[in-house]
């Protein structure tokens, strides 16, 4: 029994300090537009990618430390993140553009949500495909609502006019690290 405790209290605070990191990647993402835009010549989806290299190393960590998969994994989940980004962004602000007869705090909420799950889908389902990913669509529950959710608060990051800051970013990332973290750690008990 006493090891039971001992491993989640350990489980909770491997989860703390992974939404931590994802924080700290978050923090760092809004960042970079200003730096890569000095990119000549780049089109705007490599770009967007590159916007997403802090988090796209940490879930690459994350899946070389928590999960059975061989050392490539890394890599093309890293990828996938970049490739997640890319989507999310695009998938935002097409919706944010089919709404516009809405209200400015309406269509972000939207664009936010679809951004959020679509980002969080994309890497679900990258990951997934990876050779030991988890298979079983429920393990991806959290990653998905979480990342579904706190997708919404674009709408906090354009009503606070924010720029090399934000809300979105550092929440949504620490909460789809934290989800993808548990989604493989099932995969690899199982």
């Amino acid at each position: 029994m006493t090891e039971a405790i001992a491993s989640t209290d350990q489980s909770r605070s491997g989860l703390l300090k992974i939404a931590a990191f994802g924080a700290l990647s978050g923090i760092l993402t809004p960042l970079l537009p200003p730096l890569i835009d000095k990119l000549n010549g780049a089109p705007g989806d490599v770009r967007i990618a590159l916007v997403a290299v802090p988090f796209a190393v940490l879930v690459g960590i994350l899946v070389r430390r928590c999960s059975a998969n061989p050392w490539w994994a890394a890599l093309a989940a890293a990828i996938i993140t970049m490739v997640a980004f890319v989507c999310a962004v695009n998938a935002a602000i097409f919706i944010d553009g089919q709404a516009n007869g809405l209200a400015k705090a309406s269509r972000n909420i939207l664009a936010g949500l679809t951004g959020g799950f679509v980002g969080a889908g994309v890497m679900a389902l990258g990951i997934a495909l990876l050779p030991s990913g988890p298979r079983a669509p429920a393990a991806w529950l959290p990653m998905l609502i979480s990342g579904t959710v706190t997708g919404a608060l674009l709408a906090l990051d354009n009503a606070l006019d924010l720029d090399l800051t934000s809300v979105l970013f550092p929440v949504w990332q620490a909460c789809v690290a934290v989800g993808l973290t548990t989604a493989l750690q099932r995969a690899k008990l199982s």
